[in-house]
C-alpha cells in the first residue's frame, strides 16, 4: 500500500515537472526548476526502497534518497536569500554545492562498504520493503552537515521576518512552512524509527503548491518579468504589480524615480497618502479606461518618464499584471523646451510679420475706401461712420445674445465693414457723382457695385488672411444691398437667406445714408429716421435687429451729435 502510494507521488512529481517544462517564459528560476527535477528523483529513491530485495538495492535507492538532505537543502537556502534579494557570493555559493556533493559521493561510494552503514537488514511487509540499518563512522559528518543546515535554515526563516524591505512576505511564509514541517518530520521520524517516512507526501505536496504559485512567486523578481531585451536598459527603473494593484517587485533604480517603493510591503497596496501611489495608480486608471500608457512627472531636478505595459506568464497570452517602465527624460525634456521656445519665438516672428502685412492690407483697404470717398461727392465719410456705429450696433447685439455672435465673429464684422463699398471704384464719375436723380440703366450700373466689391475683397485678402474672414468679408461687401423681403441686390436673396454679417451691414448702411447730409439731400432728423428704421424691420431688414437698434439708438444720436459739433467749430 505505501509503495503505491509512493508511486502515486511520484507520478505527480513527473507531471509538476512536465507542466513546469512546457511553459514558455522568457526567463527561468534555477533554484526552483532544479527543486522540481530532484523532488521526483528523491520520491522514486523513497519508492524504490519499498520494492528493494537486496542489501545492495536498498543501498542504491539511499544514494537517490540522500538528494534531500543534501543537495536539496542547499538549493533551499540560495532560493530563501534570493526571496529575501540577499546577494550571495558566487565562491560561497560554489563552496557550499561542492560541500553537498562531496557528502553525496561520499554515500555513493559506501554501496560495497560499511564506512557509511554498518548492517542493512531487508523486512518484507504487505505495505512494502522496510529497511533497518545501523549507522557506520561516517555518519556522525553527516549528523553535523545536517545540523549546520537547520541551523542556516532557522537563522534565514527568523531574518526574513525581521528583515525589512521590498521582498514577499508571503513566499517567505511558504518557505518557511514547509521547511519547518520537513525538518520536524525528520527528526521524529529519526528518534522513533518509523518505517516508512512522510517526506515523500510532503515534497508532492511542496511540488504542487509551487508550481500553482509560481508565477505569483516569480512575479516578486523583477529580474523575471521584464524581457532580456529591457535587462539591456541599466538605467530604467521596473516595477511591477499584479491585477489587483498590489506592488509585487522592483529594481534598485526605480527607488531613484520614487523612492517611497524602497519600504512598501511586497504583496500590498500603495498606501493612499504616497506620491508614487499618486503616480502609479492614477496612470493605471488612464490606462484602463481611455489607454493612455504614458505620464510625465518631476523627482527633484529630474524630469520622469513612466510607461505602463502588462506582463502575462501565460502562452495564451493572458494578462498577470502591470508593468511599469520609468527612464530619465531630463535631457529630452530640456531639448523640447528650448525646441518649444524656439516654436514661441518662431510664432511670435510670424505673428508680427502677419501683422505687419495685415496693417499694410488696412491701409491699402483704407486707401481705396478714401479714394473712393474722394470721387464720390455724395457719401464722403461714409466709410469711416459706419465703421464706427458698426461697432456700436454689434456690441448691443452681443449684450442682449439676440444673433448669439462669439467675440471673432464680432471683430470681424468691425474689420470688414471699410470693405463693403470696394466695388463703387469701378463705377463710372459721371454717375458716381451725379447730383441728381439717376436714370434706369444709370442705376442698374450702380447696382453692379455690391458685386464687384466681393470680387475686390477677394483680390485684396485671398492667401493672406484667413478663409472664414475672407468668407465673412465677401458676404459684407456682396450682399448688404439684399432686403428681408427678397427685393434688394444683387440676387434677391430673402430673410436668413442672407448672411447674418450682411443683415448688420444693411443696417449701419442705411442708417448713416439718412442721418448724413448728401450733395443731393440734407439729413434727416433723428425721430424721423427712427421711424422709417423701425418700420423697415421685417421688410428691408431682419426685424430680429429691432431690439438692438432700438437699445443703442441713444449712442447712435450721440455719436452724430458729436461729429456735427466737432464739424461746426472748425
Amino acid at each position: 500500500m505505501v509503495t503505491t502510494a509512493y508511486g502515486i507521488c511520484l507520478l505527480i512529481s513527473i507531471v509538476v515537472f512536465i507542466y513546469t517544462a512546457g511553459r514558455k517564459r522568457d526567463n527561468i528560476d534555477p533554484y526552483y526548476c532544479a527543486v522540481v527535477v530532484l523532488i521526483p528523483v528523491v520520491i522514486l529513491g523513497y519508492w524504490l526502497k519499498t520494492r528493494v530485495i537486496t542489501e545492495e538495492g536498498a543501498m542504491i535507492a539511499f544514494c537517490f534518497i540522500y538528494l534531500d538532505s543534501t543537495i536539496l537543502p542547499v538549493i533551499m537556502i540560495n532560493s530563501m536569500l534570493r526571496s529575501l534579494h540577499v546577494k550571495v557570493r558566487f565562491r560561497i555559493k560554489l563552496l557550499t554545492y561542492s560541500l553537498a556533493f562531496i557528502h553525496l559521493f561520499i554515500v555513493w561510494t559506501s554501496i560495497h562498504n560499511s564506512r557509511y552503514f554498518k548492517t542493512i537488514r531487508l523486512i518484507r511487509t504487505d505495505a512494502g520493503t522496510v529497511t533497518k540499518m545501523t549507522s557506520g563512522p561516517l555518519k556522525i559528518f553527516h549528523l553535523i552537515y545536517l545540523a549546520a543546515i537547520v541551523a542556516g535554515l532557522i537563522g534565514i526563516m527568523i531574518a526574513g521576518f525581521l528583515r525589512k524591505g521590498t521582498y514577499s512576505r508571503k513566499t517567505h511564509r511558504l518557505y518557511t512552512v514547509a521547511v519547518s514541517l520537513a525538518i520536524l518530520v525528520y527528526a521524529v521520524e529519526t528518534l522513533i524509527d518509523i518505517s516508512f517516512s512522510m517526506l515523500p507526501f510532503m515534497y508532492v505536496i511542496y511540488d504542487v503548491v509551487a508550481a500553482a504559485s509560481y508565477d505569483r512567486i516569480y512575479a516578486h523578481n523583477i529580474s523575471s518579468v521584464i524581457s532580456t531585451q529591457q535587462k539591456l536598459y541599466g538605467n530604467r527603473g521596473y516595477a511591477a504589480f499584479d491585477l489587483n494593484r498590489r506592488f509585487l517587485s522592483c529594481n534598485r533604480r526605480c527607488y531613484d524615480f520614487l523612492p517611497e517603493l524602497s519600504s512598501q510591503v511586497v504583496d500590498e497596496l500603495l498606501p493612499d497618502d504616497t506620491r508614487a501611489s499618486g503616480i502609479l495608480y492614477s496612470l493605471i486608471n488612464a490606462y484602463e479606461s481611455r489607454g493612455t500608457s504614458i505620464r510625465r512627472f518631476r523627482q527633484g531636478d529630474m524630469t520622469c518618464v513612466c510607461e505602463i505595459g502588462t506582463y502575462s506568464f501565460s502562452m495564451n497570452g493572458k494578462t498577470d499584471g502591470y508593468l511599469f517602465d520609468i527612464r530619465d527624460a531630463t535631457e529630452e525634456q530640456k531639448a523640447m523646451d528650448l525646441m518649444s521656445s524656439y516654436n514661441e519665438s518662431l510664432n511670435e516672428q510670424v505673428k508680427i510679420k502677419t501683422e505687419n502685412i495685415r496693417d499694410i492690407q488696412g491701409k491699402i483697404v483704407a486707401g481705396m475706401a478714401n479714394m473712393i470717398e474722394n470721387r464720390d461727392s455724395n457719401t464722403g465719410g461714409h466709410v469711416k461712420r459706419t465703421s464706427d456705429i458698426i461697432k456700436i450696433l454689434v456690441e448691443e447685439i452681443k449684450r442682449q445674445g439676440i444673433l448669439d455672435l462669439d467675440e471673432e465673429f464680432a471683430r470681424d464684422v468691425v474689420r470688414a465693414a471699410p470693405m463693403h463699398d470696394l466695388g463703387k471704384i469701378t463705377i463710372e464719375d459721371s454717375i458716381l457723382n451725379k447730383p441728381d436723380k439717376l436714370t434706369d440703366e444709370e442705376y442698374e450700373i450702380m447696382k453692379s457695385h455690391p458685386v464687384k466689391s466681393g470680387e475686390v475683397v477677394h483680390i485684396l485678402l485671398d492667401g493672406v488672411e484667413e478663409e472664414h474672414f475672407v468668407k465673412l468679408a465677401f458676404n459684407v461687401a456682396r450682399y448688404h444691398h439684399e432686403r428681408w423681403d427678397g427685393k434688394g441686390y444683387p440676387e434677391h436673396l430673402v430673410g436668413t437667406m442672407i448672411p447674418t454679417e450682411a443683415r448688420i451691414m444693411a443696417v449701419v448702411d442705411v442708417y448713416d445714408a439718412l442721418v448724413s447730409k448728401r450733395s443731393y439731400k440734407d439729413a434727416m432728423s433723428f425721430e424721423t429716421v427712427a421711424d422709417i428704421m423701425y418700420e423697415g424691420m421685417g421688410t428691408q431688414f431682419d426685424p430680429n435687429l429691432r431690439s438692438a437698434f432700438r437699445g443703442c439708438r441713444d449712442k447712435l444720436e450721440a455719436y452724430y451729435m458729436n461729429l456735427r459739433e466737432t464739424s461746426s467749430s472748425k
